[in-house]
This record gives C-alpha cells, structure tokens and sequence, in this order.
C-alpha cells in the first residue's frame, strides 16, 4: 500500500511539473502589462497559424496615474498570451487609437509628470508595444480640439487625421473592433 501511494504521488508531481513547464513556455513580452497561463485542451486555444488583427480603439484613461491606459494594458496582455503561447509575434498584427481621456496616458515624461505629478507608466509599454510590431496612432482632431500640442505625444505614437477614420480602416481590413 505504502509503495502504490508512493507511485500515486511521484506520478501527481511529475504531471504537475510537466503541464507547469508546458503553462510557460514563452516568455511574456511586455512584462507591465496582465500575463496569461496556458491551459491544456481548451476550446479555441492559441493557433501558430492564425494571424491575428486587432485595432483598439482607447478611449479610457487610468483609474490612477500611477497605472496603464486599460487599452495598453490589454494590448500587451494579448502579445504576452500569444509568446506564452510560442506563437510568433509576426501573427500579431495590432493597433493602436488614442482619443478621448486616453491621450493623457500617452504624453511625454514631462507634460505627465505636471499633469499628475508622476512619472509616465505608459511610455516603456509604448515603446514595447512598437517595438514588437503594434502601431501606435492619437487623433489628431481630438488634438487640436483640446489644444494639445502634438509635440507632447510620446515619439512611438504617430498623429492621424481623425481616430474614426484609423478605426474604420482598419476594420474593413478585416481587424477585429477591441474598446477601452
């Protein structure tokens, strides 16, 4: 009895071990940002093959300065559930459109920190974000009718003509429609 519940017990932690090597086996790429655990036979799991396209439309800020935009943080949650997942990142074909209370998140250090009296939490996932691929756009109609001065915008986002305009593009694109 002894010898079969030592078997028992050995076979428990070498399946819990195994499914937890298998949980991480990439590494998330955006480390600020939700992770994601990989769960073993699910209903539409992960696919190598799928290029996925999504274009987040931010319109929401923070609850507190001290946190990301929730857009940025679920971009960023996205593209570490697709590396956790081994999937290339070149199938991860995201955008990003900043309006609204949103743009506060994305100014440089400077203008956030008199703003809030902070650092910018935004600024390395930005610069994560574009540097995995992600395209990073603010309107700039939203711009010019709260009198920001596109200067102030983080260098890794790029000013468009009109964040509708960005979104709908992208749509008819076949992106899917994600809103924070």
């Amino acid at each position: 009895m002894r010898k079969s519940t030592y078997l028992f017990l050995l076979s428990a932690i070498s399946l819990f071990t195994t499914s937890q090597a298998t949980a991480q086996s990439g590494a998330p790429v955006i480390k600020e940002a939700d992770g994601f655990t990989v769960i073993p036979h699910v209903a539409v799991p992960p696919d190598k093959k799928h290029v996925y396209r999504a274009v987040y439309d931010a319109t929401k800020a923070a609850k507190q300065p001290a946190e990301l935009i929730p857009a940025l943080n679920m971009a960023g949650s996205e593209l570490n559930a697709l590396a956790v997942s081994n999937i290339p990142l070149t199938n991860a074909k995201f955008i990003l459109v900043f309006h609204g209370a949103a743009i506060n998140g994305i100014l440089d250090d400077a203008h956030y920190k008199s703003k809030f009296g902070i650092s910018n939490p935004n600024l390395v996932v930005l610069s994560k974000l574009k540097q995995a691929g992600v395209k990073n756009f603010v309107c700039g109609q939203n711009l010019l009718g709260e009198n920001i001065d596109p200067k102030t915008i983080s260098k890794d986002v790029t000013v468009a003509s009109d964040a509708l305009i960005v979104l709908m593009a992208y749509q008819n694109e076949g992106y899917a429609l994600i809103s924070f």
